[in-house]
């Protein structure tokens, strides 16, 4: 039942859809609510007013620091091209340095190579003369057999044996 129903309004004022009891029952329960309430809810907004304040603070701090951090970036890139130009010239640098190592490496091996090659060519030309003076002597002897074969007698060959087996009664006796 509404507060107000024991007033006897005109039949105007209860008008259906009009209804002005209704509004003044809402006007007296929010002037009764603020009455009541308006201490705590000065506390709350006012705390809500801290907090809201605290947030601000905190993300103009944040936005300061995003700036800054922004700022160092901006310089990070800046000095990007001068880092990338840099690292360039150290890379050509060593490319540089690495090809006259290699060079010199090459030509350090390249050198060891022709002495082992003139080492091997000696020692295959003292193989080869050595070869040589055996065969040389192998055919000598073998042509100084043939010779002798051909020049010698039967007579000759009986007196070298004779020659022999003396030689042999000699040493054993």
């Amino acid at each position: 039942m509404p507060l107000l129903a024991f007033l006897e309004l005109p039949e105007w004022l209860n008008y259906p859809g009009l209804e002005v009891w209704r509004f003044l029952n809402l006007a007296i329960f929010v002037t009764l609510g603020i009455i009541f309430l308006r201490s705590k809810i000065s506390a709350a907004l006012a705390t809500r007013r801290d907090a809201i304040q605290k947030e601000l603070a905190a993300a103009q701090t944040e936005r300061e620091t995003a700036l800054a951090k922004l700022g160092e970036a901006d310089s990070l890139l800046s000095r990007l091209d001068e880092d990338v130009r840099a690292v360039r010239e150290q890379a050509q640098e060593e490319v540089i340095a690495e090809r006259q190592r290699l060079a010199a490496q090459t030509d350090r091996e390249i050198e060891k190579l022709k002495q082992q090659g003139q080492r091997e060519m000696e020692t295959a030309a003292k193989v080869a003369r050595k070869e040589l003076r055996e065969y040389l002597a192998q055919r000598s002897i073998e042509v100084a057999r043939e010779s002798i074969q051909r020049q010698m007698r039967p007579e000759d060959d009986t007196a070298l044996i004779r020659e022999n087996i003396g030689d042999l009664r000699r040493t054993t006796a």
